[in-house]
């Protein structure tokens, strides 16, 4: 486990992080915050050669200090832009599955851009650990609803890491 204080919107935050080997971030990085995600995975049903399924389209959530405060939202990108505009978006590096079939699979990402001075725009890594929810439904996608969309509720912690400021 990784400790770590944050200072965000006036608020010090504590965050700590666990997670599968495969989806620790690279060497040298440190965790610089943790935020809870709370909302919905939107998917659009699709077809391909005849075989239908619902395909994520974007996430829509929410994100919430330790302490409950509404502190940013994430997007599709996929996007996380934290309450001080500074916003990032990333690249899948590795997956795995929930022990839990109804939920969806914790993630490594790479950011890969970035805007604004706050504290997103100090990330390189982004975990999504302790998902909750959020699985596309097996039924109801065919012929005769292509491109309809439907959202499935969820909830994640997102783990951001970077570089170590540098001690004076």
């Amino acid at each position: 486990m990784r400790l770590r204080c944050v200072l965000l919107s006036g608020a010090i935050l504590l965050a700590e992080s666990s997670g599968p080997k495969a989806l620790l971030p690279p060497p040298g990085q440190v965790l610089i915050l943790h935020l809870n995600g709370k909302g919905k995975q939107i998917y659009s049903c699709q077809g391909a050669g005849g075989v239908y399924a619902w395909k994520l389209k974007a996430p829509d959530a929410k994100l919430f200090s330790e302490g409950g405060e509404l502190a940013g939202r994430h997007f599709a990108g996929p996007a996380w832009e934290a309450n001080d505009g500074s916003r990032v978006t990333g690249k899948l590096v590795a997956s795995v599955p929930s022990s839990d079939s109804n939920s969806i699979p914790s993630l490594l990402l790479t950011v890969t851009s970035r805007a604004g001075t706050g504290i997103m725009s100090k990330a390189r890594s982004i975990q999504r650990l302790e998902t909750k929810g959020g699985v596309a439904p097996a039924t109801g996608c065919s012929a005769s609803n292509e491109n309809d969309e439907t959202s499935v509720p969820y909830e994640a912690g997102y783990y951001f890491y970077g570089m170590p400021e540098p001690k004076p």
